[in-house]
C-alpha cells in the first residue's frame, strides 16, 4: 500500500507568518523600555506615588513597598538608548528582506 499524498499547504502563509512574528518581536524587544517606563509610571500614579529618576521613592501597592520596582522600572527607559536604534536598523532588515520575498514570490 502506498501512503496518500498529503494535503497541498497553501503557499506563502507560512513565509507571511514568520515575517509577522518578527515584525511583533523586533517592535517589542526594541519598544521594551518605553513599555517599563509606561507601566511604572501608571502604576504610580494609580496609587498616588512619587516617581523620578533621583532616587527611590516609597511607594506602597498591594500591602508592600513596591517603590524601588518602580524606580527601576522606570529608569529602565534609559536602555531605550540602544533598543530604539537597534530596532529601527532591525525593521529595515525586515523591510528589505519582506519586500525581496514578496517580489520572489510574486514571480
Amino acid at each position: 500500500m502506498t501512503d496518500p499524498a498529503p494535503a497541498p499547504r497553501p503557499k506563502g502563509r507560512g513565509l507571511v507568518a514568520v515575517f509577522a512574528l518578527a515584525f511583533v518581536a523586533i517592535v517589542l524587544v526594541a519598544g521594551a523600555p518605553m513599555i517599563s517606563v509606561v507601566v511604572a509610571m501608571v502604576l504610580a500614579e494609580a496609587n498616588g506615588c512619587t516617581l523620578h529618576e533621583g532616587f527611590t521613592n516609597p511607594c506602597v501597592i498591594w500591602g508592600a513597598d513596591r517603590g524601588e520596582l518602580l524606580y527601576t522600572m522606570f529608569v529602565a527607559g534609559w536602555f531605550g538608548l540602544v533598543t530604539l536604534p537597534a530596532g529601527a536598523i532591525a525593521l529595515l532588515v525586515w523591510l528589505v528582506a519582506a519586500g525581496v520575498a514578496f517580489f520572489l514570490r510574486r514571480r
